[in-house]
């Protein structure tokens, strides 16, 4: 596939170990600051092959933990064997060791009966750490807890019943808490995603079962919630085909957490049709990029972390004991765009293959108090003398403050700047006590301060300015909210507005959020610390680094430069232009005139080694170029679809198609997608050459349907490079991401309507433009 190679990656693999071993605890304070470092995808090259599914938390300790699907991950070390949900940790989000896996083969639960285990979700809960995971061959969701983020793991069983309510697959879970505290587990996999109700202690799940999305191979959701909506990620078309992996992360909205959830042309996710809102898809180095998480560094700044294959390098060697091969899937992050509501992968430019500017993971102040010093910080306030350091297993280091009567504050002697994210893991221990976290201070009567208040249980802000309070804006916590069990709670001051949240794990959640605008007087430069009033307060990972700046436009799209009228046709003729030319036509009851052509769906195929399909094909330009048809295809009994082709022959081609497609667990029912695939030969194999197929899900498909192909002719990788969009108004395009082939023939502009007769295909015209493809 791709014939490039990316050196950046490879020095950066071969000095993953070295920096990752000098690395300070996360968000330690130094004197060099992160702002000009950078990463290369994948992350994790050096440290494992592959590592599937990924989630990641940021642990107590200050550093991030990674879990990841059951594989062969030190192949490359001679090793064969798998790793049952295998653990990566990390100071800064780009550099990985390994720490350990879940599960041994000889400490496995019985109850699995051998099965491989995949998709693990990790979560704080109460003090400990909740890993939900999949386990196939039972159809159903596990639960294993443990005190620390790398064990040692209790088994909690099956947190399904045999019948969990679900369409389909009972497997890819996340977990989700709500406003208020309500926890919730989303699952679901070929062809739909579910969710239920937790109990109180997340073991298992209870309540009503709601369908909230369904398509051809939808699964691995994963729910955020931002700014009043609840955003549900997930990943359809194939995940692990090698270089023929459609994947892509897409996502849709709702204003409640059972839904309805909609893409970015409001179309419900449970309708019969394929989906926009593309957050990202594959490219000419990534393929199938997918099954992804959500981080935020230490800015504010969220992360997408995902698993793509390399093109260069797809698929692993054999598994004993598998018998099919698997694909390479290390896992890579990448900035995630906020755009008018909507998140998008770099602003839209796709998976990142140079370096990138990386995570912000270093405190401009602050400390994770791992080196046991209070050295660098100073008392202020009540009790000065009641700050001590103290440990636990799960955090190291943390700092607490005996009984005062008044206010003690513990501040950085170093300022964070105007606009800034502060943040710290809080709890109080007894009742009538409370724990703050300080940002913006001057000194006792200038700062601003959120407490998490015991006996109001409640989230409590607090601006003080010339000693006097600008007013306390109280938050009710959940009932039974647990207070001695770490919290974390982050604030950002953007201007005068200060938003402050309370969650378990930083992982979009909050139970608990506020804003407010503060006086003219209060957003200012300040220090940062932790504060403390009435007995049992503690603290741990406390700091401020400067507040990101947003990303608010997104790249273009492509878009159809000069018209070339000589790769273009009308149909206003009644005789098919001479330009046009068949393989194994002409097709019956194909008829032009009126603007357009008709054309019947066939019973015959273009698949594989089965080629009965007629092709109506012509030249194409030399060059960059962009084509586009409008498609009238009307109802049949399903499995008919008709379309583009980029025609090189009957096994090395790409294919945009509406399709009809029976729904994999609704007798009689049919769904209507635009399919973007590619046909062509698997660059791991041996000759003979094995054909392959890959499909990529494009967004709604309707009656009338607007599709476009843009080709790039990559001279560099001796490569084809094709993307594809469609529209149901013409105006507003879904783009997917992109498929590539050896450049090993000349592509020809062509037209399909095969597979099942049934329907007819009416396409209006087709149009070829100048394109100059985005670098």
């Amino acid at each position: 596939m791709n014939r490039r190679t990316n050196r950046t990656a490879a020095v950066a693999a071969a000095l993953a170990g070295l920096l990752l071993a000098v690395l300070p605890p996360a968000g330690t304070a130094t004197a060099a600051g992160t702002a000009t470092a950078t990463y290369t995808n994948p992350v994790t090259a050096g440290t494992v092959d592959t590592f599937p599914d990924p989630s990641m938390i940021r642990g107590k300790d200050g550093y991030w933990y990674a879990y990841g699907t059951e594989n062969p991950v030190f192949q490359s070390k001679g090793q064969t064997a798998e790793r049952i949900l295998p653990v990566l940790k990390s100071a800064d989000l780009t550099h990985w060791t390994y720490a350990g896996e879940v599960f041994t083969p000889q400490n496995q639960p019985a109850w699995h009966g051998g099965s491989r285990l995949w998709a693990p979700d990790i979560r704080y809960t109460d003090g400990h750490y909740n890993l939900f995971y999949s386990v196939p061959d039972k159809d159903t969701v596990g639960v294993a807890t443990a005190p620390t983020p790398t064990g040692p793991w209790t088994d909690g069983g099956a947190v399904l019943p045999a019948d969990s309510g679900c369409a389909t697959g009972d497997i890819d879970e996340a977990q989700f808490t709500d406003v208020g505290g309500r926890p919730y587990l989303y699952w679901g996999s070929y062809d739909t995603i579910c969710v239920a109700r937790l109990n109180g202690d997340r073991t298992r799940v209870e309540g009503p079962v709601t369908q909230v999305a369904q398509g051809r191979r939808v699964e691995g959701g994963f729910v955020v919630r931002r700014e009043g909506y609840y955003y549900l990620f997930y990943s359809d078309a194939g995940c692990c085909d090698g270089a023929y992996s459609g994947y892509q992360v897409k996502v849709g909205r709702a204003t409640s957490p059972t839904g309805p959830f909609t893409d970015d042309r409001g179309v419900d996710l449970m309708s019969p049709v394929s989906n926009g809102g593309i957050v990202v898809g594959g490219s000419d180095r990534w393929i199938g990029p997918g099954h992804n998480a959500l981080q935020t560094d230490l800015s504010g700044q969220d992360w997408l972390v995902y698993h793509a294959i390399p093109a260069d390098n797809p698929d692993l060697a054999p598994v004993p004991g598998i018998d099919r091969t698997l694909s390479r899937r290390p896992m890579a992050i990448d900035r995630l765009d906020w755009i008018d509501g909507w998140p998008v992968l770099r602003a839209g430019a796709g998976p990142s293959s140079t370096p990138q500017q990386a995570p912000v993971t270093t405190w401009t102040a602050g400390s994770t108090f791992n080196d046991g010093s209070l050295g660098a910080w100073q008392a202020q306030g009540s009790g000065t003398a009641g700050w001590s350091t103290a440990t636990d297993q799960d955090s190291g280091t943390f700092v607490s403050h005996a009984s005062s009567t008044g206010p003690g504050y513990l501040v950085t002697s170093a300022q964070a700047p105007a606009q800034a994210r502060a943040e710290a893991d809080l709890r109080v221990t007894s009742a009538g006590g409370a724990a703050g976290l300080v940002l913006a201070y001057q000194d006792t009567g200038n700062h601003v301060v959120a407490w998490l208040d015991r006996d109001r249980n409640a989230l409590v802000t607090d601006v003080r300015v010339n000693g006097a309070s600008a007013g306390e804006q109280v938050t009710a916590l959940p009932s039974g909210f647990q207070w001695t069990a770490w919290r974390n709670v982050a604030a950002e001051l953007r201007g005068t507005r200060l938003t402050v949240e309370v969650s378990a794990d930083r992982l979009h959640d909050a139970v608990a959020t506020q804003t407010r605008t503060l006086p003219a007087a209060a957003a200012r430069a300040g220090k940062v610390g932790v504060a403390a009033q009435g007995p049992g307060a503690a603290a741990d990972n406390v700091g401020a680094a400067p507040l990101y700046t947003p990303v608010t436009h997104r790249v273009a799209d492509p878009a159809p430069g000069t018209p070339l009228p000589a790769y273009s046709d009308e149909f206003d003729t009644a005789a098919l232009s001479p330009a046009w030319s068949w393989v194994r036509g002409p097709a019956a009851g194909v008829s032009t005139g009126d603007g357009a052509l008709s054309w019947p769906t066939q019973n015959a195929e273009l698949n594989l080694g089965t080629n009965t399909a007629a092709v109506l094909t012509r030249d194409a330009p030399a060059g960059d170029f962009l084509v586009e048809t409008r498609l009238r295809l009307a109802n049949g009994p399903g499995n008919q679809q008709a379309g583009l082709v980029l025609y090189g022959n009957d096994d090395r081609y790409f294919k945009l198609v509406h399709a009809v497609l029976p729904l994999s667990h609704t007798a009689g029912k049919v769904t209507h997608v635009t399919e973007f695939a590619k046909e062509g030969a698997r660059p791991t194999t041996t000759s003979p050459t094995a054909l392959a197929y890959g499909p990529m899900f494009g967004g709604p498909a309707t009656d009338t349907l607007w599709m476009r192909l843009a080709y790039h002719a990559d001279t560099a990788g001796d490569e084809h490079e094709v993307r594809a969009a469609t529209s149901t108004d013409g105006v507003h395009w879904t783009w997917t991401g992109v498929w590539s082939l050896p450049r090993e023939q000349a592509l020809r502009i062509g037209l399909v309507s095969l597979n099942t007769a049934g329907a007819t295909a009416r396409f209006d015209y087709v149009r070829a433009y100048a394109y100059s493809a985005t670098p």
